[in-house]
């Protein structure tokens, strides 16, 4: 999972190219990945379902929860399954509309120069190996693109909003792997 094709798109990730994505701003160079947690209906993993949100098919009808969430326009670059595998849904040249109103380093609108990441899991479950080992392929292929400087989560760029990837998620392994790039005060403490 290394080669790359135009607009950002990486070989050896299914492609399902969602319509909310926008044109990153001129010099707007990535340089943040932001790593986060999701799974619909909360905390039950399995099915289209983040899929279908992210190409904006989820169906209101078909649980409680997704009726709160009707007619949400969001998207990520990367999703990676429990089982590890990758669905890419927007070309990493663009910008996908994963990290909403956020800062990182006194920066906002973080979408504008990162890279989002969805992890399928929550808050209170660990993370699959599975899934740290297309993860780590993954952010090298990133690194091997982009000038990147930085990897937080979604609970560093929008700090009281988001909770995400949550406690379970290993930052001891992503500073290990990449300890020369920017990462969250308390992973670094």
């Amino acid at each position: 999972m290394s080669t790359w094709q135009p607009g950002g798109w990486l070989d050896g990730a299914r492609w399902l190219p969602s319509p909310n994505f926008g044109e990153r701003p001129a010099g707007s160079d990535v340089s943040l990945v932001v790593i986060h947690n999701i799974s619909l209906p909360p905390d039950e993993f399995g099915g289209d379902w983040v899929e279908d949100l992210f190409l904006n098919r989820l169906d209101p009808a078909a649980h409680p929860y997704f009726a709160t969430i009707a007619g949400v326009q969001v998207s990520a670059h990367f999703y990676v399954r429990r089982d590890g595998r990758v669905i890419q849904f927007v070309g990493c040249d663009q910008r996908a509309w994963h990290a909403g109103q956020s800062c990182w380093c006194e920066r906002d609108n973080c979408n504008d120069y990162s890279v989002g990441i969805e992890l399928e899991g929550s808050d209170t479950q660990p993370f699959m190996a599975e899934q740290y080992a297309a993860l780590w392929p993954l952010l090298a292929a990133l690194r091997a693109r982009y000038p990147l400087a930085a990897i937080a989560g979604h609970s560093h760029v929008a700090p009281g909003r988001k909770t995400d990837p949550g406690p379970h998620f290993d930052w001891a392994a992503v500073a290990a792997r990449h300890a020369d790039l920017a990462l969250p005060a308390e992973v670094t403490a």
